[in-house]
């Protein structure tokens, strides 16, 4: 057998290596189009900002459930010997704000 090709056969492979080429070309400038560069950096700036997000409500919520827990057992219902001294504070608070506001007004 020879490996020769005919000039119909050469010329259909250069054809299809054109198509190949073109499609290559185009896809790269679709890759190195601006708006395609900036919507790239916008989708991994928004990945990484949904990442923080993520692990900062991941902590909130541990934290959260880590004072819940000081003031609530395990079946929900609230610790008194806890929450009434906490309560107590906050009043307590609340009225030094109340008094000092009152102060500065006179």
């Amino acid at each position: 057998m020879s490996d020769a090709r005919s000039p119909a056969q050469i010329e259909a492979d250069i054809i299809t290596r054109r198509e190949q080429l073109a499609v290559v070309l185009d896809e790269i400038g679709v890759r190195v189009h601006p708006k395609t560069i900036i919507g790239d950096a916008k989708a991994k700036a928004a990945e990484a900002v949904d990442r923080t997000a993520g692990r900062a409500f991941v902590a909130v919520n541990r934290s959260v459930s880590d004072v819940r827990a000081q003031f609530v057992t395990e079946d929900g219902a609230p610790r008194l010997e806890r929450v009434v001294p906490a309560a107590l504070v906050a009043v307590g608070v609340v009225g030094l704000l109340v008094v000092s506001a009152r102060l500065r007004r006179k």
